[in-house]
Protein backbone atom coordinates (compact mmCIF):
# COMPACT_ATOMS: atom_id res chain seq x y z
CA UNK A 1 0.00 0.00 0.00
CA UNK A 2 1.30 3.43 -0.93
CA UNK A 3 1.95 5.88 1.88
CA UNK A 4 1.39 9.62 1.68
CA UNK A 5 3.88 11.70 3.66
CA UNK A 6 4.37 8.92 6.16
CA UNK A 7 0.69 8.22 6.75
CA UNK A 8 -2.15 6.15 5.29
CA UNK A 9 -4.76 8.38 3.68
CA UNK A 10 -8.47 8.19 4.53
CA UNK A 11 -9.20 6.85 1.03
CA UNK A 12 -6.59 4.10 1.46
CA UNK A 13 -7.98 3.25 4.89
CA UNK A 14 -11.45 2.80 3.40
CA UNK A 15 -10.17 0.65 0.54
CA UNK A 16 -8.07 -1.44 2.93
CA UNK A 17 -11.01 -2.08 5.27
CA UNK A 18 -13.53 -2.82 2.53
CA UNK A 19 -11.30 -5.44 0.88
CA UNK A 20 -10.17 -7.12 4.08
CA UNK A 21 -11.09 -10.80 4.02
CA UNK A 22 -13.52 -12.28 6.53
CA UNK A 23 -10.75 -14.36 8.11
CA UNK A 24 -8.66 -11.27 8.86
CA UNK A 25 -11.48 -9.34 10.57
CA UNK A 26 -12.09 -8.95 14.26
CA UNK A 27 -15.25 -10.75 15.33
CA UNK A 28 -17.29 -7.63 16.03
CA UNK A 29 -15.76 -5.34 13.42
CA UNK A 30 -18.72 -5.76 11.07
CA UNK A 31 -19.06 -6.89 7.46
CA UNK A 32 -18.82 -3.86 5.18
CA UNK A 33 -19.69 -5.74 2.00
CA UNK A 34 -23.08 -4.08 2.34
CA UNK A 35 -24.25 -1.35 4.70
CA UNK A 36 -27.59 -0.06 5.94
CA UNK A 37 -28.30 3.67 6.17
CA UNK A 38 -29.70 5.28 9.31
CA UNK A 39 -31.63 7.71 7.13
CA UNK A 40 -29.15 10.49 7.97
CA UNK A 41 -26.10 11.11 5.78
CA UNK A 42 -24.24 12.86 8.58
CA UNK A 43 -24.96 10.09 11.08
CA UNK A 44 -23.91 7.42 8.57
CA UNK A 45 -20.62 9.27 8.13
CA UNK A 46 -20.13 9.70 11.88
CA UNK A 47 -20.60 5.95 12.34
CA UNK A 48 -18.26 4.61 9.66
CA UNK A 49 -17.31 7.28 7.12
CA UNK A 50 -13.66 6.31 7.50
CA UNK A 51 -14.37 2.67 6.70
CA UNK A 52 -16.55 3.03 3.60
CA UNK A 53 -17.52 6.04 1.49
CA UNK A 54 -20.81 7.45 2.75
CA UNK A 55 -20.69 5.35 5.92
CA UNK A 56 -23.58 3.34 7.36
CA UNK A 57 -24.22 0.28 9.51
CA UNK A 58 -22.50 -3.01 8.58
CA UNK A 59 -23.97 -6.44 9.16
CA UNK A 60 -22.92 -8.81 11.91
CA UNK A 61 -22.99 -6.35 14.81
CA UNK A 62 -25.05 -5.37 17.85
CA UNK A 63 -26.00 -1.68 18.14
CA UNK A 64 -27.39 0.06 21.21
CA UNK A 65 -29.11 3.45 20.88
CA UNK A 66 -29.54 5.00 24.32
CA UNK A 67 -30.75 8.32 25.60
CA UNK A 68 -33.62 10.17 27.29
CA UNK A 69 -37.27 9.74 26.39
CA UNK A 70 -38.38 11.55 23.23
CA UNK A 71 -34.88 11.79 21.75
CA UNK A 72 -35.53 9.86 18.52
CA UNK A 73 -34.59 6.30 19.46
CA UNK A 74 -37.76 4.68 18.07
CA UNK A 75 -37.54 6.86 14.97
CA UNK A 76 -34.01 5.62 14.27
CA UNK A 77 -34.98 1.99 14.84
CA UNK A 78 -37.92 2.33 12.45
CA UNK A 79 -35.84 4.10 9.80
CA UNK A 80 -33.09 1.46 9.91
CA UNK A 81 -35.65 -1.38 9.85
CA UNK A 82 -37.31 0.17 6.80
CA UNK A 83 -33.91 0.46 5.09
CA UNK A 84 -33.22 -3.24 5.73
CA UNK A 85 -36.51 -4.14 4.04
CA UNK A 86 -35.84 -1.83 1.08
CA UNK A 87 -32.54 -3.65 0.48
CA UNK A 88 -34.36 -6.97 0.37
CA UNK A 89 -33.70 -8.11 3.93
CA UNK A 90 -36.14 -9.53 6.44
CA UNK A 91 -36.72 -8.08 9.90
CA UNK A 92 -37.91 -9.02 13.35
CA UNK A 93 -39.25 -6.12 15.41
CA UNK A 94 -39.67 -6.62 19.18
CA UNK A 95 -41.83 -3.99 20.87
CA UNK A 96 -42.30 -4.84 24.59
CA UNK A 97 -44.03 -1.51 25.25
CA UNK A 98 -46.39 -2.03 22.26
CA UNK A 99 -45.97 1.58 21.14
CA UNK A 100 -45.22 1.16 17.44
CA UNK A 101 -48.32 1.46 15.28
CA UNK A 102 -48.53 0.72 11.57
CA UNK A 103 -49.36 4.33 10.67
CA UNK A 104 -46.16 5.54 12.37
CA UNK A 105 -44.17 2.76 10.70
CA UNK A 106 -45.35 3.91 7.26
CA UNK A 107 -43.41 7.17 7.67
CA UNK A 108 -40.25 5.10 7.33
CA UNK A 109 -41.41 2.69 4.64
CA UNK A 110 -41.54 0.01 7.31
CA UNK A 111 -43.98 -2.80 6.60
CA UNK A 112 -44.99 -4.84 9.63
CA UNK A 113 -46.93 -8.08 9.66
CA UNK A 114 -47.72 -10.59 12.38
CA UNK A 115 -44.65 -12.70 11.60
CA UNK A 116 -42.28 -9.71 11.87
CA UNK A 117 -43.78 -7.92 14.86
CA UNK A 118 -43.67 -9.24 18.44
CA UNK A 119 -44.56 -7.96 21.92
CA UNK A 120 -42.28 -9.93 24.25
CA UNK A 121 -42.37 -9.77 28.05
CA UNK A 122 -39.01 -11.26 28.99
CA UNK A 123 -35.37 -11.07 27.93
CA UNK A 124 -35.08 -14.72 26.75
CA UNK A 125 -38.13 -14.28 24.48
CA UNK A 126 -36.19 -11.76 22.41
CA UNK A 127 -32.79 -13.39 22.20
CA UNK A 128 -33.88 -17.01 21.83
CA UNK A 129 -36.09 -15.95 18.91
CA UNK A 130 -33.07 -14.36 17.24
CA UNK A 131 -31.02 -17.53 17.61
CA UNK A 132 -33.84 -19.65 16.17
CA UNK A 133 -34.54 -17.28 13.27
CA UNK A 134 -34.08 -18.61 9.72
CA UNK A 135 -34.53 -15.83 7.14
CA UNK A 136 -35.06 -16.95 3.55
CA UNK A 137 -32.27 -14.80 2.10
CA UNK A 138 -28.71 -15.16 3.30
CA UNK A 139 -27.00 -12.84 0.81
CA UNK A 140 -28.49 -9.65 2.30
CA UNK A 141 -28.42 -7.97 5.69
CA UNK A 142 -31.36 -9.14 7.81
CA UNK A 143 -32.25 -7.05 10.84
CA UNK A 144 -33.44 -7.53 14.41
CA UNK A 145 -34.85 -4.58 16.36
CA UNK A 146 -35.83 -4.25 20.02
CA UNK A 147 -37.59 -1.11 21.35
CA UNK A 148 -36.95 -0.87 24.23
CA UNK A 149 -34.76 -3.12 26.37
CA UNK A 150 -35.80 -1.17 29.46
CA UNK A 151 -39.28 -2.71 29.33
CA UNK A 152 -38.11 -6.33 29.29
CA UNK A 153 -38.56 -8.39 32.44
CA UNK A 154 -37.30 -11.73 33.73
CA UNK A 155 -39.32 -14.83 34.56
CA UNK A 156 -38.51 -14.11 38.21
CA UNK A 157 -40.12 -10.68 38.00
CA UNK A 158 -43.16 -12.09 36.20
CA UNK A 159 -43.82 -14.97 38.62
CA UNK A 160 -42.41 -13.92 42.00
CA UNK A 161 -44.36 -11.49 44.17
CA UNK A 162 -41.18 -9.89 45.44
CA UNK A 163 -39.74 -9.75 41.92
CA UNK A 164 -36.08 -9.05 41.28
CA UNK A 165 -35.56 -6.25 43.77
CA UNK A 166 -31.96 -5.38 43.03
CA UNK A 167 -31.97 -6.39 39.37
CA UNK A 168 -29.30 -9.09 39.69
CA UNK A 169 -31.24 -11.71 37.77
CA UNK A 170 -32.06 -9.22 35.04
CA UNK A 171 -28.43 -8.26 34.55
CA UNK A 172 -27.40 -11.92 34.55
CA UNK A 173 -29.98 -12.82 31.90
CA UNK A 174 -28.87 -9.98 29.64
CA UNK A 175 -25.28 -11.16 29.95
CA UNK A 176 -26.12 -14.82 29.29
CA UNK A 177 -28.39 -14.11 26.33
CA UNK A 178 -26.07 -11.60 24.69
CA UNK A 179 -23.06 -13.88 25.03
CA UNK A 180 -24.90 -16.63 23.14
CA UNK A 181 -26.60 -14.35 20.61
CA UNK A 182 -23.71 -12.13 19.43
CA UNK A 183 -22.00 -15.15 17.88
CA UNK A 184 -25.14 -15.80 15.83
CA UNK A 185 -25.29 -12.17 14.69
CA UNK A 186 -21.72 -12.33 13.42
CA UNK A 187 -22.05 -15.78 11.86
CA UNK A 188 -25.26 -14.91 9.96
CA UNK A 189 -24.40 -11.25 9.28
CA UNK A 190 -27.52 -10.04 11.14
CA UNK A 191 -27.76 -6.42 12.18
CA UNK A 192 -29.33 -6.11 15.64
CA UNK A 193 -30.33 -2.64 16.85
CA UNK A 194 -31.76 -2.05 20.32
CA UNK A 195 -32.92 1.07 22.12
CA UNK A 196 -32.41 1.73 25.81
CA UNK A 197 -33.20 4.58 28.18
CA UNK A 198 -30.70 6.34 30.41
CA UNK A 199 -31.26 6.60 34.13
CA UNK A 200 -29.55 8.76 36.70
CA UNK A 201 -27.00 6.82 38.73
CA UNK A 202 -27.54 8.10 42.27
CA UNK A 203 -24.65 6.01 43.63
CA UNK A 204 -22.07 7.32 41.16
CA UNK A 205 -20.22 9.64 43.52
CA UNK A 206 -18.15 12.59 42.26
CA UNK A 207 -16.05 10.53 39.83
CA UNK A 208 -18.50 7.79 38.80
CA UNK A 209 -20.66 7.48 35.74
CA UNK A 210 -23.56 9.93 36.14
CA UNK A 211 -26.00 8.01 33.93
CA UNK A 212 -26.49 4.30 33.35
CA UNK A 213 -28.61 2.11 31.07
CA UNK A 214 -30.82 -0.65 32.54
CA UNK A 215 -29.71 -4.26 32.27
CA UNK A 216 -26.30 -4.12 33.88
CA UNK A 217 -23.10 -3.77 31.87
CA UNK A 218 -23.78 -6.47 29.26
CA UNK A 219 -25.15 -4.19 26.51
CA UNK A 220 -22.21 -1.84 26.83
CA UNK A 221 -19.77 -4.74 26.70
CA UNK A 222 -21.26 -6.72 23.81
CA UNK A 223 -22.34 -3.81 21.59
CA UNK A 224 -19.99 -3.07 18.71
CA UNK A 225 -21.60 0.34 18.38
CA UNK A 226 -23.32 2.54 20.96
CA UNK A 227 -25.10 5.71 19.88
CA UNK A 228 -26.04 8.22 22.55
CA UNK A 229 -28.93 10.58 21.91
CA UNK A 230 -29.13 13.83 23.85
CA UNK A 231 -32.07 15.89 25.09
CA UNK A 232 -34.08 17.08 22.08
CA UNK A 233 -34.55 20.73 21.17
CA UNK A 234 -37.94 21.80 19.86
CA UNK A 235 -38.37 23.09 16.30
CA UNK A 236 -41.12 25.68 16.02
CA UNK A 237 -42.69 27.29 12.98
CA UNK A 238 -45.07 30.21 12.52
CA UNK A 239 -47.97 30.38 10.08
CA UNK A 240 -50.45 33.10 9.20
CA UNK A 241 -53.99 31.74 9.38
CA UNK A 242 -56.79 34.21 8.55
CA UNK A 243 -54.51 37.11 9.39
CA UNK A 244 -53.46 35.68 12.76
CA UNK A 245 -50.01 34.30 13.53
CA UNK A 246 -50.03 30.73 14.85
CA UNK A 247 -46.96 28.99 16.28
CA UNK A 248 -46.54 25.22 16.53
CA UNK A 249 -43.83 22.75 17.53
CA UNK A 250 -43.35 20.71 14.35
CA UNK A 251 -40.41 18.52 15.37
CA UNK A 252 -37.20 18.20 17.31
CA UNK A 253 -33.47 18.26 16.67
CA UNK A 254 -31.25 15.79 18.50
CA UNK A 255 -27.48 15.55 18.72
CA UNK A 256 -26.15 12.00 18.45
CA UNK A 257 -22.73 10.87 19.63
CA UNK A 258 -20.90 7.71 18.67
CA UNK A 259 -20.28 6.81 22.30
CA UNK A 260 -18.51 3.52 21.62
CA UNK A 261 -17.33 1.92 18.39
CA UNK A 262 -15.30 -1.11 17.41
CA UNK A 263 -16.12 -0.61 13.72
CA UNK A 264 -14.40 2.78 13.35
CA UNK A 265 -13.49 5.80 15.51
CA UNK A 266 -15.73 6.81 18.42
CA UNK A 267 -16.93 10.25 19.52
CA UNK A 268 -17.98 11.64 16.15
CA UNK A 269 -21.27 13.52 16.42
CA UNK A 270 -24.14 14.31 14.07
CA UNK A 271 -27.37 16.32 14.21
CA UNK A 272 -30.67 14.57 13.55
CA UNK A 273 -33.79 16.57 12.66
CA UNK A 274 -37.11 14.77 13.13
CA UNK A 275 -40.40 16.24 11.90
CA UNK A 276 -43.48 14.74 13.53
CA UNK A 277 -45.43 14.11 10.31
CA UNK A 278 -42.42 13.33 8.12
CA UNK A 279 -39.69 11.49 9.99
CA UNK A 280 -35.96 12.21 9.60
CA UNK A 281 -35.39 15.40 7.59
CA UNK A 282 -32.05 14.51 6.04
CA UNK A 283 -32.15 17.31 3.44
CA UNK A 284 -32.47 19.95 6.15
CA UNK A 285 -29.44 18.62 8.04
CA UNK A 286 -27.35 18.31 4.85
CA UNK A 287 -28.13 21.86 3.70
CA UNK A 288 -27.47 23.29 7.17
CA UNK A 289 -24.15 21.42 7.39
CA UNK A 290 -22.92 22.99 4.12
CA UNK A 291 -24.16 26.47 5.05
CA UNK A 292 -22.64 26.40 8.54
CA UNK A 293 -19.24 25.26 7.31
CA UNK A 294 -18.95 27.63 4.35
CA UNK A 295 -20.41 30.61 6.20
CA UNK A 296 -22.54 31.40 3.17
CA UNK A 297 -25.51 33.76 3.51
CA UNK A 298 -27.63 31.42 1.39
CA UNK A 299 -28.15 27.68 1.19
CA UNK A 300 -26.18 26.23 -1.71
CA UNK A 301 -24.81 23.07 -3.30
CA UNK A 302 -21.30 23.98 -4.39
CA UNK A 303 -21.62 26.94 -6.75
CA UNK A 304 -25.36 26.40 -7.14
CA UNK A 305 -27.14 28.98 -5.00
CA UNK A 306 -30.55 27.90 -3.75
CA UNK A 307 -32.22 30.34 -1.33
CA UNK A 308 -31.71 32.06 2.00
CA UNK A 309 -34.76 30.24 3.40
CA UNK A 310 -34.23 26.62 4.45
CA UNK A 311 -37.80 25.70 3.51
CA UNK A 312 -37.45 27.16 0.01
CA UNK A 313 -34.01 25.59 -0.43
CA UNK A 314 -35.44 22.16 0.45
CA UNK A 315 -38.28 22.70 -2.02
CA UNK A 316 -35.80 23.51 -4.82
CA UNK A 317 -33.74 20.40 -4.06
CA UNK A 318 -36.85 18.23 -4.22
CA UNK A 319 -38.32 19.86 -7.33
CA UNK A 320 -35.03 19.73 -9.26
CA UNK A 321 -34.15 16.19 -8.05
CA UNK A 322 -30.88 17.41 -6.53
CA UNK A 323 -30.87 14.96 -3.61
CA UNK A 324 -27.92 12.88 -4.85
CA UNK A 325 -25.90 15.96 -5.82
CA UNK A 326 -26.46 17.41 -2.36
CA UNK A 327 -25.44 14.15 -0.69
CA UNK A 328 -22.21 13.96 -2.72
CA UNK A 329 -21.35 17.54 -1.77
CA UNK A 330 -21.85 16.72 1.91
CA UNK A 331 -19.74 13.54 1.71
CA UNK A 332 -16.94 15.34 -0.15
CA UNK A 333 -16.83 18.16 2.41
CA UNK A 334 -16.99 15.73 5.34
CA UNK A 335 -14.09 13.70 3.93
CA UNK A 336 -12.07 16.88 3.37
CA UNK A 337 -12.57 17.77 7.03
CA UNK A 338 -11.52 14.26 8.12
CA UNK A 339 -8.42 14.44 5.91
CA UNK A 340 -7.32 17.54 7.82
CA UNK A 341 -7.22 15.48 11.03
CA UNK A 342 -5.16 12.61 9.65
CA UNK A 343 -1.96 12.00 11.54
CA UNK A 344 1.13 13.55 9.97
CA UNK A 345 3.37 11.41 12.11
CA UNK A 346 5.88 9.08 10.52
CA UNK A 347 4.68 5.47 10.40
CA UNK A 348 5.80 3.81 13.61
CA UNK A 349 8.75 1.43 13.24
CA UNK A 350 8.02 -1.91 14.84
CA UNK A 351 10.97 -3.63 16.45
Amino acid sequence: MERTRGRISLKEQMQNHVHTSTEEKEQYEGDFGKVISTGSTLLDLAISGGRIRGGGLPGGILVEIFGPSGSGKTVLLSEIAGAVQRQGGEIKFFDPEARLNKQFAKLFGLKLNDEDYHKPDTIPEVFSAVRDWKPEKGDVINGVFADSLTALSTDLEMTNKEGDKIGMRRAKEFSEELRKTCRILTKNNYLMVCSNQVRQNLDAGPYGQKYTTPGGEAMGFYSSLRLRTFKPEKITEKRMVKGKEVKRVIGVQVQIEVFKSSIWSPYHTAPLTILFDYGIDNLRDELQFLKDFTGSSVYAIGELKLNNSIERAIKIVEQENLEEKLKEEVINLWEEIEHSFESKRKVKIRM
